[in-house]
């Protein structure tokens, strides 16, 4: 007998969580999630889950400690209370950045996060666009990596963004596997910004390989904070003799210091999903893509033991 599905979700993104339950046709599971005098998170299913599959959506965003302990907790609920399998949903899998030990004395956050993970019970996951692909090898459970790309690119066709008049830029070395992605679907040209990171909010754009002179850009990076990177890169492609400039970036977790450098920049518009809560930017050009039917075809997918291959085209 095929097992039931249930939708969960914590305080992180519960609007994403109805949009991907109002996809796969149900509503989501009661959860009561509320906090001790002394900050410690309670949680309570509501409902019964035995035997059941079980699908928590939470990304681990702002605030990131409050997210994860949520998720962790949540996890451990549903262990307890005897469900057949356990998916946490991390549309952005956060503490990510740390995925390898670049300097003495420091963590490997992106390890640890794994390891709480399946620690508290998760039988797989299921996330989107983590900040380095190997964050999978991590995990010795099944993780479903999700891309952003699809949803993005049909945009960009819809809006004329596409051929040889655009070039898809990285504004760092460190994604170039993504801007080829991008300009293989777009059947556009492809640069790269060599940049130098002067500390966590300061970058210093150097150089630029690649031909962008009277070429439209599109920027494209997998999360953005304060900016520092998009802005600091678009500031030289501009000098450079670039036309239009966009940017394209999965997770937006822009900061006030963020949308001061956007708002000060010669990027026109940027284009994010709802794999997290977006906040209001005061008048700057941001379109919202929603990944709800990504997610949701994903988890119907994976409830059914069917590929998700097909979920990486066009």
């Amino acid at each position: 007998m095929a097992l039931a599905l249930k939708i969960l979700t914590g305080n992180a993104h519960p609007a994403l969580a109805g949009k991907i339950a109002e996809y796969i046709g149900q509503s989501l599971g009661g959860v009561d999630i509320s906090r001790f005098p002394d900050g410690e998170i309670f949680v309570k299913i509501i409902e019964n889950i035995r035997g059941q599959d079980i699908f928590i959506v939470q990304p681990t965003c702002y605030p990131p400690n409050e997210s994860i302990m949520e998720l962790l907790i949540m996890i451990d609920a549903a262990k307890r209370a005897s469900a057949a399998r356990i998916t946490p949903v991390i549309p952005y899998y956060g503490y990510g950045r740390q995925d390898r030990k670049d300097q003495p004395r420091v963590p490997i956050t992106a390890k640890l996060v794994a390891n709480l993970l399946v620690a508290a019970g998760a039988d797989r996951v299921l996330t989107m666009d983590m900040h380095a692909q190997q964050i999978q090898g991590f995990f010795d459970i099944p993780v479903d990596h999700l891309f952003a790309a699809p949803v993005i690119v049909r945009h960009l066709k819809s809006s004329g963004w596409t051929g040889d008049k655009v070039v898809v830029v990285t504004p760092d070395p460190g994604g170039l596997k993504m801007a080829y992605a991008y300009s293989n679907m777009l059947k556009s040209g492809l640069a790269i910004v060599g940049k130098q990171r002067k500390s966590a909010t300061e970058v210093e754009a150097i150089s630029v390989v690649g031909d962008v002179e009277g070429m439209n850009v599109l920027l494209v990076d997998d999360l953005t904070t304060t900016a520092g990177t998009l802005t600091s890169a678009a500031k030289l492609l501009k000098a450079k003799g670039a036309k239009k400039i966009i940017a394209a970036v999965t997770h937006c977790l822009v900061t006030d210091q963020g949308l001061d450098r956007l708002r000060n920049s010669p990027i026109d518009e940027l284009i994010t999903t709802d794999s997290v809560p977006q906040r209001d930017t005061g008048g700057y050009k941001v379109t919202v893509l929603s990944v709800a039917e990504l997610l949701g075809e994903a988890i119907l997918r994976v409830h059914n033991d069917q590929s998700v291959t097909s979920l990486f085209r066009i």
